[in-house]
């Protein structure tokens, strides 16, 4: 029996091994990709394929997208990995550490520097742990193995080459996320040439090791996407018993009105709330039962970070613990 056990081991390690020492650069589908690259983007054709020669698949990588925290955990269960002592601790320092940055950040981009922070804390831990996959084995193995968004991974690869030529990166030594984000931020590579910023005027948009320019570039992002400065973020939601459930978790975009979602049954506790203002209403599940919320546009922006509403929920209520 244990021969049997030895044997069923030694295979399953033969396999893994063949799995992630295959060659991407003889695939078909790699091969188009290699020549879009060298046809669009006037790559060298020697250098794209030794860089997707040494890439690897991971397993690891399919088991994590599959699995997204956001999808198989409740609202409590999720929201307790972000609210820890520890990550508000730290969040606090590095808020006192880099005071005169977020002041500008919040003068520059009119993004509260408690915001900021908040989506650097839970990120990254404010860059204490910013992800071991290699880049380019992230998004080979999500754009050629993972079919359900292989478009999409294979758009961030396409930029990922264009950002480690305009950048003069080792295109096989960055590191980050299992699904290729990196720095303090954790910025996708589209992401990081469109909103990466030289936020200390050394010449480089650094986000992988220089906290200033990560804090700049997280405000840019969020002003690009639409900040309102001064403007609420979420209301708790009241509800009575003419509640149309349909409005519940209908969208992350803000598809009614405060006035509108009023008359179905949910109400923001905060009454200040003009009618008008554009709004989304939520449904949470705690440990002891449920709460509601009602989302409005700065809330929305938060989601453009990472499409879920608990994600946006956790960065909201991390930073008001930061204040």
């Amino acid at each position: 029996m244990k021969f049997i056990h030895l044997v069923i081991a030694l295979t399953m390690g033969l396999l893994a091994f063949n799995a992630s020492a295959k060659d991407y650069s003889k695939e078909p589908e790699v091969i188009k990709f290699i020549d879009r690259m060298v046809k669009e983007h006037k790559m060298d054709r020697a250098y794209v394929t030794s860089i997707m020669q040494q890439a690897e698949y991971k397993q690891s990588i399919i088991d994590a997208i599959s699995r997204p925290a956001e999808k198989r955990l409740a609202w409590y269960e999720y929201r307790r990995i972000f609210m820890d002592d520890n990550r508000i601790n730290k969040g606090k320092e590095f808020l006192t550490k880099y005071a005169s940055t977020f002041a500008k950040a919040e003068e520059k981009y009119g993004v509260p520097r408690h915001i900021v922070a908040a989506i650097i804390g839970v990120e990254t831990r404010y860059g204490g742990i910013m992800g071991s996959y290699r880049v380019v084995d992230a998004l080979a193995t999500l754009g050629f193995d993972y079919p359900k968004r292989s478009a999409f991974f294979l758009g961030q690869l396409e930029q990922y080459f264009i950002l480690v030529r305009e950048q003069n990166f080792d295109a096989l030594a960055l590191t980050g996320s299992y699904a290729g984000a990196m720095g303090f931020g954790q910025f996708i590579p589209s992401s990081y040439r469109s909103y990466a910023v030289d936020f200390d005027g050394d010449g480089i948009a650094d986000i992988l090791n220089n906290p200033v320019d990560a804090i700049g570039s997280v405000a840019n992002y969020f002003a690009a996407h639409g900040w309102q400065k001064g403007a609420p973020v979420v209301s708790r939601g009241v509800v009575d018993a003419t509640l149309d459930e349909s409005v519940l978790n209908d969208s992350l975009k803000p598809n009614f009105t405060v006035g509108e979602l009023r008359e179905r049954g949910f109400a923001a506790e905060d009454e200040g709330l003009d009618d008008d203002l554009e709004a989304t209403a939520m449904r949470l599940r705690t440990k002891h039962g449920e709460e509601y919320w009602m989302g409005l546009k700065n809330f929305y922006v938060i989601t453009r970070y990472n499409h879920s509403s608990m994600y946006a929920m956790a960065v909201y209520q991390l930073s008001q613990e930061l204040k």
